[in-house]
């Protein structure tokens, strides 16, 4: 029998192939992640080893997603080890706080010079009126949630959440954790770090542990590979690219399954993202909570992305809040509207970036100045807390995030009034009961997609629950059934997630 194994194939395996980037969900992705699950599993009785090991995989999955790009995360990683240690030595508070925001100078600038030159420049000659012409700077993949992983480190360094400092390999898998390197979830270095010691896998809780894994990653497959990807690829990207060519009737459809799409990609991801890290024995935060089951854009912020809600509370808000803490009412309200402005700008270099998370603050500050005038407007009337006053909070909640999507999926503000105008002048109402012969696909997608967003959490829990009792071939069945299902439905192209930009 002649076996031609074609050894220069098996190679380009193992190298960063710039036109063809490794995507989590690939074929190429879950053979290497096989392939590491097999020897990690093999090496798990020796702690060291298997930590050893995951960071060299780690390090490879980040070659294989950004290449050379890997020199920079490495660079990042242990500069900041060395930080951490100078500021540990440091026993001098005003000292201290001078090298940290050195520090944090450092680092931000990196982050700026990858990320906002371009957009730094463009305005400059928008205001002069000459032409620009935009450096050749390529975003590093993951920049923005590094960047954010070793701030927070250094921070928590400086509030002696440390009393000594972590191997430096251990520090070095926290900030290249190939599970969430790319797209989140932003977990914090005390959290991590002495999970590195724990043997999660073997112990009582770890007989659970492979079910978990299983919900989250067949959880994640379907919001984003199924739903997300489909309705984005067959409807969405196509409005949104010329909204004059649609009806206003398709521009509101539009406007509703972008909501859905950009909750199951990121989301989705995020549940893949917790998967992966449970089968290796790690727990990394939840990313989002029902976050349209919200009754306020405050409560909004508390279930969506809330890794990175969090560092935004703890490192930019308190901080912010408590410098203004004299002016009461009006410095929360500042300090909310300074934060989530460069919660946008965090997200991306555009204008349609910063005035969501803009707006999303005007949102909150006008919430906390109101919130006494409201309750006694509220006792006045004699209105009261009732589950029919929540549904309609939710449902304002959820309109005011659909429409500020809108903000945030446009590529340029020029695009906001086109839309209006199909709404306004152009709606043809008809169109709306026509829709699903025209996309069915979507339609049920869509549905799908929004019994899943509101489905009951108790029911949620016990599906969870259930899962964990079944036995490995079950498990492993129902994994391997989803992933056909998504095999069927993707497309021939996966689409990159929203956050890969960021």
């Amino acid at each position: 029998m002649d076996f031609n194994i074609d050894f220069s194939k098996l190679a380009g395996l193992f190298v960063f192939n710039p036109d063809n980037p490794l995507q989590f969900g690939t074929l190429t992705f879950m053979f290497l992640l096989a392939l590491g699950l097999l020897i990690y599993h093999a090496v798990y009785p020796k702690q060291r080893l298997r930590a050893s090991f995951l960071l060299i995989f780690s390090i490879f999955i980040y070659y294989k997603i950004g290449g050379l790009s890997l020199l920079l995360l490495l660079g990042v990683g242990l500069v900041n080890y060395l930080f951490g240690y100078i500021l540990l030595k440091i026993e001098d508070i005003d000292k201290r706080r001078y090298v940290l925001w050195g520090m944090v100078l450092v680092n931000l600038f990196l982050l700026g010079y990858f990320k906002y030159t371009n957009f730094i420049f463009a305005q400059i000659a928008t205001l002069q009126d000459a032409d620009f012409t935009a450096l050749d700077i390529i975003l590093p993949v993951g920049i923005s949630y590094y960047i954010f992983k070793v701030l927070s480190y250094l921070f928590d360094i400086y509030y002696e959440k440390f009393e000594e400092l972590p191997r430096i390999d251990d520090f070095m898998l926290y900030v290249t954790f190939f599970g969430n390197i790319q797209l989140g979830p932003i977990d914090r270095a005390d959290e991590f770090i002495p999970q590195i010691k724990e043997n999660l896998l073997t112990s009582e809780e770890g007989k659970r542990i492979t079910g978990l894994a299983v919900f989250f990653i067949a959880s994640g497959i379907i919001k984003k590979m199924i739903i997300a990807d489909y309705i984005y690829l067959n409807f969405i990207s196509r409005v949104f690219e010329d909204p004059l060519r649609f009806t206003g009737a398709e521009n509101i459809l539009a406007i509703y399954s972008n909501s859905i799409h950009i909750y199951f990609d990121f989301s989705g991801y995020s549940d893949m993202a917790v998967g992966l890290a449970l089968l290796f024995g790690y727990k990394i935060i939840d990313n989002f909570n029902s976050p349209y089951k919200a009754t306020s854009v405050a409560e909004f912020w508390r279930r969506w992305h809330i890794s990175l809600s969090r560092w935004l509370l703890d490192y930019l808000f308190t901080p912010s809040q408590m410098g203004m803490r004299r002016m009461g009412q009006y410095g929360n309200a500042i300090a909310l509207l300074i934060t989530f402005a460069l919660c946008g700008l965090w997200h991306g270099a555009t204008w349609g970036f910063i005035l969501w998370g803009t707006v999303h603050g005007l949102i909150m500050g006008v919430s906390v100045l109101t919130k006494k005038i409201r309750a006694k407007g509220m006792a006045k009337i004699g209105l009261k807390e009732s589950r029919g006053l929540n549904f309609f909070r939710g449902f304002i909640a959820f309109h005011i995030i659909t429409v500020t999507w809108i903000l945030f999926r446009v590529d340029t503000l020029e695009k906001i009034p086109m839309i209006w105008t199909q709404i306004s002048e152009n709606l043809h109402a008809t169109v709306f009961t026509q829709f699903y012969s025209g996309f069915p696909g979507v339609v049920i997608l869509s549905l799908i997609g929004i019994i899943m967003i509101f489905f009951p959490e108790g029911l949620k829990e016990r599906f969870k629950n259930f899962l964990t009792t079944l036995p490995l071939w079950a498990q492993g069945l129902l994994l391997g059934l989803v992933i056909y299902l998504a095999s069927q439905i993707m497309m021939a192209e996966m689409v990159p997630p929203i956050y890969f930009e960021f």
